[in-house]
């Protein structure tokens, strides 16, 4: 699915307009985004799941196309880890 699906989708599902779906969930995603950039960066959303910004220690790669050793630097990465509703909707 792609945003425009899921912005039809949402229109849809909430009877609200494809404009107001699509301010509805930049803004989703605006907040999201915001909660992550702070220092200790979570945001819950019960059922659904929990991102969560994890800092990544600096580390040595290999390039696969030429085998040459690469340092990779450290750096602030998002994990999702999805809610229990989540998962047992998929699952099933």
């Amino acid at each position: 699915m792609k945003k425009d699906d899921l912005i039809q989708q949402m229109a849809e599902g909430a009877d609200i307009t494809k404009t107001q779906a699509a301010r509805a969930l930049n803004a989703l995603v605006d907040g999201i985004a915001d909660a992550l950039k702070e220092k200790d960066g979570k945001v819950t959303l019960i059922g659904f799941g929990t991102f969560s910004k994890v800092h990544r220690q600096a580390r040595q790669g290999v390039n696969p196309a030429t085998g040459e050793k690469i340092q990779i630097d450290a750096c602030d990465v998002v994990r999702f880890k999805a809610g229990k509703t989540l998962k047992d909707s998929v699952g099933k």
